[in-house]
């Protein structure tokens, strides 16, 4: 049976080459949501924010239903990876929109085949959206919307509400991810800093 770190290895692979020299592309693995309350397994961060979660033979889909509330309030797209073992039951518990692609061996090696391609969110939540950011990165965002008077005493909730009241979803997403590329290419010894905090 195909287990996670095959699904994992060939996945990452592949997206790196799919990638490979794009400056406005970061890949990333474990990327927290929600405070970490839920981690997907790979995301792609440029002009959308892709998740990709994997479900091997060998995984359980016992925490997928509160994964798909936790991705769903976040990500633009998402794929599922799975394995033939648990594509029917995984089918019922996710949105349309999600993307489905099998992973299966074919003649000894594992391939990846696209069931259907994920479309965007039609609901993310902008709270949710926000709460991807750091407390810096909200502060420093925040800041650079005209918010000059918000403090370090200022809890965390209270800057993703003002971030929220003050920025279009569209805008907002658009800087989330640009702190998630600068946050993630900082982590892997790529870009350099750019805002404070």
């Amino acid at each position: 049976m195909i287990n996670d770190p095959q699904i994992r290895g060939l996945l990452r692979k592949q997206l790196d080459a799919e990638h490979f020299g794009d400056p406005e592309t970061v890949v990333a693995e474990e990327l927290g949501v929600l405070h970490g309350s839920s981690r997907i397994d790979l995301a792609v961060v440029n002009e959308t924010l892709h998740g990709y979660e994997l479900k091997s033979d060998r995984d359980s889909l016992r925490l997928l239903r509160g994964q798909v509330d936790s991705y769903c309030a976040v990500f633009d797209l998402v794929t599922l990876v799975v394995g033939e073992r648990h594509l029917l039951s995984a089918l019922d518990l996710i949105p349309h929109w999600w993307g489905v692609r099998i992973a299966r061996l074919e003649f000894g090696d594992l391939v990846f085949r696209d069931l259907k391609l994920p479309t965007m969110n039609p609901s993310p939540d902008a709270v949710s959206v926000a709460r991807l950011l750091w407390r810096d990165e909200a502060l420093f965002l925040l800041r650079g919307v005209g918010k000059t008077e918000c403090g370090e005493s200022r809890s965390r909730d209270w800057i993703y509400a003002q971030l929220v009241s003050r920025l279009h979803l569209d805008v907002l997403r658009h800087a989330v991810r640009q702190s998630l590329k600068e946050r993630l290419a900082r982590q892997s010894g790529g870009l350099p800093r750019s805002c404070g905090g």
